[in-house]
């Protein structure tokens, strides 16, 4: 069973930086693109950044480009997300996840981690 788990969160204040890892068995059931998800109170989850496994290719949320560097760790079982110049608005519960196709949509990642809180404070 592919498992994802995510650590790094915290607290931090605006202008900072965090970086968040998830640690992944996804590329042996084939499931290689791997996904970065953030959702805040009241609000439904949205698409942060995405990377093949290769790490050719990443995609990333408008208003976090240039702040979300998302990357692989050299032995692939690991996905980062660097997040700097962070904003209160940034302030969310990021997931991890894995799809088998190259996408923003949430609906078409089938495997989930817990969650890691980042909150931002002003």
């Amino acid at each position: 069973q592919v498992q994802l788990v995510e650590s790094g969160g915290g607290l931090v204040q605006a202008g900072g930086s965090l970086r968040l890892s998830c640690s992944t068995s996804a590329r042996t059931f084939g499931s290689p693109f791997m996904g970065w998800f953030r959702q805040a109170p009241g609000k439904e989850r949205e698409f942060v950044a995405s990377i093949t496994w290769s790490g050719a290719a990443t995609y990333y949320k408008d208003s976090v480009k240039g702040r979300f560097t998302i990357s692989r760790g050299n032995a692939n079982n690991l996905v980062y997300l660097q997040m700097s110049n962070l904003k209160p608005e940034d302030t969310a519960v990021y997931y991890c996840a894995a799809s088998r196709v190259a996408t923003m949509d949430p609906n078409q990642y089938t495997t989930w981690g817990q969650g890691t809180q980042v909150t931002v404070s002003s």
